[in-house]
């Protein structure tokens, strides 16, 4: 016991002391911050444009919309929740807000539908499948006015030589007024055709590279089991592969749908007169804030639209369980 009691002296006494005089923490090496100061002036320019361009102007904006801002970028009374409440209150603004829900309706499901059908086709289309994915997203790179005028002066026109009264000439039909025909709604096609036109080749792009990750032996083993191609093996392998890849699309299509707005005012016209046919909210945030000079009232509803936005995303990402396990 002595013996054991000598041993031990010792070693408590050397735990004792590396407890009294802990070892210093490693020095950084020059290298180590050479590599630190190089990372942040990388960073720097990234950051510094961030904040300018991106946190402050959010942030101004927020104290604007809870402000009065007449013809003045600059809060001049504190007016709390006022501004929001006015909004919500409006009937214009909300049928603003309809409006976009209706023309979500039609686009969201539309473009997923039509970009994962051309995606499906192309992707069997052997050494045809880059001329193809060229052709079907050169539309993604026009830009959306150039588009719209070209819907509203070539296309879809009210003349006779209009492309689309051409084409309905050839069963017998009458000129129609496109734009202009308010019952029924004719516009809703040229806006929504327009729409498809400009996306559905970069939604088709984000599809085909899904399809590419699909496992063959997947196919291959469906194909033992007696599986036929065709419906069978796009129900029970592709279209469960593509989950996640389709709420993706889904979500961002959602997103770009309440942010319309240049087919909007290009096609219908000015903010002021498409009242009577189809106005977007950022339409009307236009004409309130920039036309009527109430900047307070205008970035309020901005923040409306944001939270509205975010809402429908949650939800819909919640009811398709995007984030789930497989």
């Amino acid at each position: 016991m002595s013996a054991q009691a000598t041993l031990s002296e010792p070693a408590t006494k050397t735990a004792a002391s590396s407890r009294q005089n802990p070892l210093p923490a490693p020095k950084k090496s020059k290298h180590d911050r050479s590599t630190t100061t190089a990372f942040w002036l990388f960073m720097a320019p990234a950051l510094l444009g961030l904040t300018v361009f991106t946190l402050i102007p959010i942030i101004w904006g927020f104290v604007l919309s809870l402000s009065h801002a007449q013809n003045t970028i600059r809060p001049v009374r504190f007016v709390g929740l006022a501004n929001y409440i006015d909004l919500l209150t409006d009937e214009a603004f909300l049928r603003s807000l309809a409006t976009i829900m209706v023309f979500a309706l039609f686009i969201v499901p539309l473009t997923c539908v039509i970009s994962l059908g051309l995606a499906l086709l192309i992707h069997r289309a052997g050494r045809w499948r880059a001329f193809f994915r060229t052709v079907f997203f050169i539309p993604s790179a026009v830009s959306y006015v150039v588009a719209s005028l070209i819907w509203k002066v070539s296309l879809f026109n009210s003349l006779e030589s209009g492309v689309a009264n051409r084409v309905i000439s050839v069963v017998g039909m009458d000129p129609v007024a496109w734009i202009g025909t308010v019952s029924p709604p004719l516009y809703w096609v040229v806006l929504v055709s327009v729409r498809l036109w400009l996306q559905v080749g970069f939604y088709m792009i984000i599809f085909l590279a899904a399809l590419q990750e699909i496992p063959r032996s997947l196919y291959e083993a469906a194909s033992v089991d007696g599986a036929k191609p065709g419906w069978t093996t796009f129900r029970h392998i592709t279209f469960p592969q593509l989950r996640a890849t389709t709420i993706s699309v889904l979500t961002l299509n959602l997103i770009a749908a309440f942010q319309a707005f240049d087919e909007f005012y290009n096609i219908l016209g000015s903010a002021g007169a498409n009242v009577s046919l189809a106005r977007t909210p950022l339409i009307y945030l236009y004409s309130l804030a920039l036309s009527d000079q109430d900047f307070g009232r205008g970035t309020a509803g901005a923040f409306i639209l944001t939270f509205v936005i975010f809402a429908i995303t949650i939800i819909q990402g919640k009811v398709a369980g995007y984030g789930e396990k497989e």
